[in-house]
C-alpha cells in the first residue's frame, strides 16, 4: 500500500497563496480611480475583445486581473446575480457591496476545497451621487475582502503602481487627470517612457449619466481617439 505524505493545513495553504501570487504577479497591472466626475478604469492590455474590464449593473463595474478564463467566468456569474436581484427585488437593491460578498464567498470556497485557487484579483467599482457614495471594494484570490477608499491598484508591480498613484491623487481630478494618473503609474509598471492609447483598455463610471446621457447605465468604454483626446489635455 502506497503511503500518503502528510502535508500541514498551513503548509498546503501557503502553498496555494503563493501558486496564486506568482500567477497575479505576471499579468499587466489594472488601476480604479474614484474622481470628481466619476470612477476611471484603466488597464494595460493590447487585447481589442479579451477585456479586463466590463460592466457588471447600471452603476457597478468590475475589473480583474489573473487568469482571463477565471476572471470572465466570475464577471459573467455576477451578471447574472445581479439581473436576477435587480428583476426580483428592485434596481436599487443591487449593490456593489452584495456583489462583492458573493465574489467573496466564491473565491474562499475555491481557494480552500478546490485542488487550485483562481489566479485572479477583483474589484468592484460603484459610482455614487457623490464622491463620497463611491464603493470601490477589492477582491483577492483566497475571499479576502477590502473596502478601498480613492483609488485600488491590483496584478503587476503593484506596490510600485500604488505609490505613483498614491503622490498624485486629489478628491477633485477630472476623468482626463484620473486618467492620466493611472497611465503614469501603469508607466512605472511597464518601465518605458509612454503607452499608447492603442496598448489600454479605459473605462469609466459616469456619475452624471442620468442628467447628461438620459440614462441610468454609468458604464462607458473609451475608445482609442477618446483616451488619445484625454492624454493630450492639459492638467
Amino acid at each position: 500500500m502506497t503511503q500518503q505524505f502528510y502535508v500541514s493545513p498551513e503548509q498546503l495553504m501557503k502553498d496555494r497563496a503563493d501558486f496564486a501570487r506568482k500567477g497575479i504577479a505576471r499579468g499587466r497591472s489594472v488601476v480604479v480611480v474614484s474622481c470628481e466626475d466619476g470612477i476611471a478604469l484603466v488597464a494595460e492590455n493590447p487585447s481589442p475583445s479579451l477585456h479586463k474590464i466590463g460592466e457588471i449593473y447600471d452603476k457597478i463595474a468590475f475589473a480583474a486581473v489573473g487568469k482571463y478564463n477565471e476572471f470572465e467566468s466570475l464577471r459573467q456569474a455576477g451578471v447574472r446575480y445581479a439581473d436576477v436581484r435587480g428583476y426580483s427585488y428592485d434596481r436599487e437593491d443591487v449593490t456593489a457591496r452584495g456583489l462583492a460578498s458573493v465574489y467573496a464567498q466564491s473565491l474562499g470556497a475555491v481557494f480552500t476545497a478546490e485542488q487550485k485557487p483562481f489566479e485572479v484579483e477583483l474589484a468592484v467599482a460603484e459610482v455614487g451621487a457623490s464622491q463620497d457614495q463611491d464603493h470601490l471594494y477589492r477582491l483577492t484570490f483566497d475571499g479576502s475582502i477590502a473596502d478601498e477608499h480613492g483609488f485600488i491598484v491590483m496584478g503587476g508591480q503593484a506596490d510600485k503602481v500604488s505609490g505613483a498613484v498614491e503622490t498624485g491623487w486629489q478628491r477633485d481630478l477630472s476623468f482626463a487627470g484620473a486618467i492620466r494618473l493611472a497611465v503614469k503609474g501603469l508607466v512605472t509598471d511597464n518601465e518605458t517612457a509612454d503607452l499608447p492609447a492603442k496598448a489600454l483598455e479605459v473605462a469609466v463610471l459616469d456619475r452624471v449619466s442620468e442628467s447628461s446621457r438620459g440614462t441610468r447605465r454609468a458604464f462607458r468604454r473609451l475608445t482609442d481617439a477618446d483616451v488619445m483626446d484625454l492624454l493630450a489635455e492639459e492638467s
